[in-house]
């Protein structure tokens, strides 16, 4: 049986993906030092936020992050001035990411 080490697993994820060599190389861990400065952004921006969770769907390199918010700050805002409001808040991150997911949402009472 052939071993998954970073070495097998990076031209793969670069031919699939176009990710680079780095990013097939994120050891398990609770959160990855992007994921906790996205987060850390995002909870002094959306303080009223009562669900954060920032995923780095990249393999750990932080090329790309799954972004999911709730906050009273996007009732009656359609979900594109949403993801707007998330953007702005991020925009000196994203300069260096490949991508970007977001979905948002306002708490149900």
């Amino acid at each position: 049986m052939a071993a998954w080490s970073p070495a097998v697993v990076a031209p793969l994820l670069r031919g699939i993906r176009g990710l680079p060599l780095h990013c097939a190389q994120r050891m398990f861990a609770s959160q990855t030092e992007g994921e906790l400065k996205v987060t850390q952004i995002l909870k002094e921006k959306f303080p009223g936020a009562t669900a954060i969770k920032v995923t780095d769907i990249s393999g750990g390199c932080g090329a790309m992050y799954e972004i999911r918010i709730e906050s009273e700050e996007f009732k009656e805002k359609r979900t594109v001035q949403q993801h707007q409001m998330v953007n702005q808040a991020l925009k000196e991150e994203i300069k260096g990411m490949h991508g970007l997911r977001i979905f948002t949402s306002v708490p149900k009472h």
